[in-house]
Order: structure tokens, then C-alpha cells, then sequence
């Protein structure tokens, strides 16, 4: 049977499955016309090219021309493209794979999935390419500043489960962070708070109201002016980590967001932000086994002092 949300109309090219926008109920004019609206930035003769090239589809596998008219409803599929790209130096590892997930080992700077000003060099685009994966999907998401584990779906057919261990807090995540040392807070701590959207859309913010986020904080090591933290988001808003650890004067080194927005040049590597994904744990939702990932990566060393964990520290 068709499934108009999901047709396989293109193919996976060089990592990259096609896009999809769907017409709305209403309008007018042309599929070229509607494109050339909705997606400005390709340009009407970008469009022209794609279409000449039969490489813009509607659902059914039919090849959109620049004369076929407006069809409401109607699901249109490309293929993404950009004319430059920043190459990100930095390489991800594959820590496990199975018939059913991947785990992945992200560096910093690299975005989990294309957006914006990033395709090829993105994780999804890259294990794409290199496993020739098409149905690979992350189940969650971190941010491209940090470092660590992702956990991806391989196939359809049980994705919803994995991403119902997320929907109900059934995996453990930890992340460990460096950021200033205030001997005034005591640890361990949980922060509670309201976070929405700031007006700049691309940071969060806390606002009074009922806590809708969630973050327990525990002391790993003190060096000084700085401590390295093990951090365990019961919640999963973007930036949570980042927003509560500012909020409690601790803001995380190398973060250009938080509390004040300093982003670096293009380009520039060199202060990555000190957050990293360590640990995934959770019960396989379909072979029912005990799963614990543990990141490779290591953030950079505070300079020596007081190992306050229950494990051996970092070798760094």
C-alpha cells in the first residue's frame, strides 16, 4: 500500500536523503511558482535546474516541471544542496551497531543533522554515507557543540521504540561539564526551573513558572578556579544544561552562548565548549538487553587537583 508520508521516491545520494515540502490546502500558479515562495534561497533558475534534472518528485514518483500546476496537499521531495560548506576537521567513531541501533561518538563542532549551513558535514550525512545506512535516524539529539553519544535507529520497524525510551524517561544520560568552582553551592544539588525560548531564537532562557526542567549535579574533581561536574538531565530541553549551569554562576568554559553570546569566527576551533555526553543507559526495548555506552572522548584537563568521583579520573 502507498504511504504518501513516507514514499522512497529518491534515493540516498552521497549520504543525503531527500527533503520533503508539502503544498498547503490553497493557491495558485505553479510548482515552480510555489518553490520558488517557500524556498527562496535555491532561486527560481536553481529550481529550473533541479526540475531539468529530475531530481524534484512529488509522492508518487512523478517528476515535477516548472509548467504542472499548483496541487493542493501534495508532497514534494529534493535534494538538499549547498554551494559551500565549512569543512569540520574532527571525526565521529561507531562505539556499537546492530540490526536494530547505532551508537555514535561525536566530536565537537559537528552538527547531528543537516541545517542551516551544514549537510555533508554532519553526523547523520556522514554514517550515511560511510554504512550506506538510508533508514539511519538519531533517536535524540545533542547539540553540535557537544561532544558524545548519540543513539541512532537503523530501521523503521522498531524506531518507536527507541524513541519511546526517551518519551518516557526510561534511559539514563550523563554528561560531564567544566565550568568555575564556587565552594559557596553545595553538591550534590538538583536545579529546577522554567525554561522557553528566548527572544533570540537560538538560545533558551529561565522564566518564572512551574519547572518544566530538570538537573541533577554532582562534583567530580576541583582544580582551582575550576571543577570538572557530572550532570544528569532528568528533563530534555535544548541548551538545559548550559542554561542551568549559567544560572547557577556557573557558566560552561568555551560556551558561546551562555551567559553572553560571544560566537567565534567561522571556522575557528579552538575553544571548544567543555560539554560531553559520557554515558547512555537503558534496557533494550527489543531484545530486552542490559545496554550501558560509555564516550571514548575526554574533555581537557583542569590543570590537576581533587578527584571527588567514584572512579578513577580522566586520562587525559
Amino acid at each position: 500500500m502507498h504511504n504518501r508520508h513516507d514514499p522512497r521516491v529518491l534515493p540516498m545520494r552521497d549520504g543525503v536523503s531527500p527533503s520533503c515540502v508539502a503544498l498547503p490546502s490553497t493557491g495558485e500558479g505553479s510548482l515552480l511558482d510555489f518553490l520558488v515562495e517557500r524556498l527562496p534561497a535555491v532561486g527560481r533558475e536553481g529550481w529550473l535546474q533541479r526540475m531539468a534534472a529530475r531530481e524534484v518528485v512529488d509522492e508518487f514518483g512523478v517528476p515535477a516541471t516548472a509548467e504542472r500546476p499548483f496541487a493542493p496537499g501534495i508532497r514534494l521531495y529534493y535534494y538538499r544542496a549547498l554551494e559551500q560548506e565549512t569543512t569540520i576537521p574532527f571525526e565521529e567513531a561507531v562505539l556499537y551497531r546492530d540490526d536494530h541501533i547505532l551508537v555514535a561518538d561525536k566530536p565537537h563542532f559537528l552538527p547531528v543533522v543537516p541545517t542551516g549551513r551544514y549537510l555533508q558535514h554532519t553526523l547523520l550525512v556522514r554514517l550515511k554515507r560511510r554504512l550506506n545506512l538510508p533508514d539511519l535516524t538519531p533517536v535524540h539529539r545533542i547539540d553540535r557543540d557537544t561532544a558524545g553519544l548519540v543513539l541512532f535507529s537503523v530501521q523503521r520497524e522498531t524506531r518507536g521504540a527507541y524513541q519511546a525510551l526517551f518519551r518516557d524517561r526510561r534511559i539514563a544520560k550523563t554528561y560531564e561539564a567544566v565550568a568555575p568552582w564556587r565552594d559557596d553551592l553545595a553538591f550534590p544539588r538538583e536545579h529546577a526551573s522554567r525554561m522557553e525560548e528566548s527572544p533570540q531564537f537560538f538560545r533558551m532562557q529561565e522564566v518564572p513558572g512551574e519547572p518544566n526542567t530538570l538537573t541533577r549535579i554532582e562534583v567530580l574533581q576541583v582544580a582551582g578556579g575550576w571543577a570538572r561536574y557530572r550532570l544528569s538531565p532528568v528533563t530534555g530541553k535544548r541548551h538545559q544544561l548550559r542554561v542551568h549551569m549559567a544560572a547557577l554562576g556557573l557558566p560552561l568554559r568555551g560556551d558561546a552562548f551562555y551567559p553572553v553570546v560571544n560566537d567565534p569566527p567561522e571556522g575557528d576551533f579552538s575553544q571548544p565548549l567543555q560539554l560531553l555526553a559520557r554515558s547512555l543507559v537503558f534496557d533494550d526495548p527489543v531484545t530486552g538487553a542490559a545496554r550501558r555506552f560509555d564516550s571514548a572522548r575526554e574533555l581537557r584537563p583542569l590543570g590537576g587537583g581533587v578527584d571527588r568521583s567514584n572512579r578513577a579520573p580522566p586520562c587525559l
